[in-house]
């Protein structure tokens, strides 16, 4: 049964491989690529469970034990993740249908995303260190591949910046890598995790940790964000989605997994930091979030906030903040893809991306007002929405650690989001109608409705999230104990 915990890695992979040889059916490519899609939700759902039921999960490809060969692992975290990762970029292929065009389509849209799937399943699931480099970067080129297609001018500066930013904490990851197997001698994290205990983590690891911590948060957009607004706001709104729900979280959990599993054990210097980054991520976030005018920006600000955010419930650590930052990470994927989404189509319907020109949309289009409305409340925590028991959670484990200024810092960073996604809505659906300069938004009309429907399934995620809270807890808990006790991982892998 074990074997199947890599099924929501092959079927994407296998997928893309097939498609590639499909350049001009476009229509075969559109059918696979959802059947795969679909089916790959479903495997997700076993999955997780799967976890729930019979624990953590382990597969040693291969027939070689851990800590020698390669090993796959899906616990509780993980499971979430890669289910959550599957319904968005289900949600976003739809969605591309009816917006991507056919000339993306036919330079191999589809087949880049089903790789970029397997470079992010793979980074949650995989055990060793080594191989999380190589998931990181098959996402990683395929994102390359899918902000570039299309050959506007704006995708191609960007590209280049992206490229380059990626290229660096790419090759510092390698080296972090390379001074860790120095150091420990192994690449498996559970064994790490044994060995950095025994040896006690000393300066030489510390610095180490910092540097991981370096690598990821460039990657995460923690604190290290300047290349995030002009990268995602190039490529059409179905990628740009995607890269919202999930590439920067593939950051933050490697953040997260690694400083819960094998760097924990100095958190006055690695969490503390870790704190400090978190804080001056949120600062940044809400003053980027009230300063622009255009929808992507605000909305890419958005993502710098809910970073920082993640990371300190993080640096807190404790069973409260540990909860919340799994509930607000896979939540959060989830309706910073909508946000995403319906940004697209509101900026299709007013023809324009600036607030400044837009006006009286609730007229015409009320459903995708009304569904932009929901999902900012959500987005900024207003009860019963997804976004609430999350920041709950977070809020209350700084306040038991008496982390005060940070926890000021977060809650008024959450009222100035209200006011930004609040001042969006207003000017984008209220006020007097402006109609763009060409007929546009009424020729648009058909396909925006093709648009609403599968951002309206993110919608409803959302609600039910937050109102049924209650069911999903007990998973938010069983992957907070993995967290909070690595030896539990530990035993799963290394079978001890």
């Amino acid at each position: 049964m074990n074997n199947l915990i890599v099924l929501p890695l092959l079927i994407p992979l296998c997928t893309g491989i097939v498609l590639i040889f499909l350049k001009e059916r476009v229509e075969w490519q559109r059918m696979l690529s959802a059947i795969s899609m679909l089916l790959n939700v479903g495997v997700a759902a076993w999955v997780v469970l799967a976890v729930k039921r019979d624990g953590i999960q382990t597969l040693n490809m291969g027939g070689w034990e851990a800590p020698y060969g390669i090993v796959f692992v899906a616990d509780m975290l993980a499971a979430l993740l890669v289910l959550t990762t599957t319904v968005i970029s289900a949600v976003c292929l739809f969605y591309a249908f009816s917006s991507i065009g056919e000339q993306r389509e036919r330079h191999y849209f589809y087949s880049f995303l089903q790789f970029l799937i397997v470079g992010v399943i793979g980074s949650f699931l995989t055990g060793d260190i080594f191989n999380l480099f190589v998931c990181f970067e098959i996402m990683l080129i395929s994102s390359y591949a899918l902000i570039v297609l299309g050959g506007r001018k704006a995708q191609l500066r960007e590209s280049l910046k992206y490229i380059l930013v990626n290229i660096v904490s790419s090759i510092l990851f390698v080296a972090s890598v390379a001074y860790l197997y120095a150091v420990v001698g192994t690449l498996n994290m559970a064994d790490m995790s044994v060995r950095v205990a025994e040896v006690g983590q000393g300066g030489i690891l510390t610095v180490i940790a910092i540097l991981f911590l370096f690598v990821f948060s460039l990657k995460a957009g923690l604190f290290l964000f300047f290349w995030l607004p002009g990268s995602y706001s190039a490529p059409p709104a179905a990628i740009t989605a995607l890269f919202a729900g999930l590439l920067t979280k593939v950051g933050v959990y490697a953040i997260i997994r690694v400083f819960t599993l094998i760097f924990y054990h100095e958190p006055h210097i690695t969490h503390s930091l870790i704190g400090w980054m978190a804080a001056l991520t949120m600062i940044a976030g809400v003053l980027g979030a009230v300063a622009y005018q255009d929808v992507n920006r605000i909305l890419i600000y958005n993502i710098v906030y809910a970073v920082g955010f993640i990371a300190f419930g993080l640096s807190i650590a404790n069973e409260d903040a540990i909860q919340g930052t799994i509930f607000y990470l896979f939540q959060d994927m989830i309706v910073k893809s909508l946000l995403f989404l319906l940004g697209g189509a509101i900026v299709l319907a007013a023809g324009t991306d600036r607030l400044k020109n837009m006006g009286g949309l609730i007229r015409r289009y009320p459903a995708m007002g009304w569904m932009f409305f929901i999902a900012a409340l959500a987005v900024v925590g207003v009860p019963p929405l997804s976004g609430f028991i999350g920041k709950l959670l977070i809020l209350r484990g700084g306040l038991g650690d008496e982390q005060f200024w940070i926890s000021g810092i977060s809650l008024a960073g959450s009222l100035v989001l209200l006011y930004a996604v609040m001042n969006m809505f207003m000017k984008a659906f209220w006020g007097a109608e402006r109609m763009p300069e060409t007929n546009k938004a009424a020729s648009a009309q058909p396909s925006l409705k093709a648009l609403l429907i599968p951002a309206g399934v993110l919608l409803a995620l959302v609600v039910y999230v937050g109102i049924g809270a209650e069911t999903i807890l007990p998973y938010v808990s069983q992957a907070a104990e993995t967290l909070l006790n690595p030896d539990l991982y530990i035993e799963a892998v290394l079978k001890e």
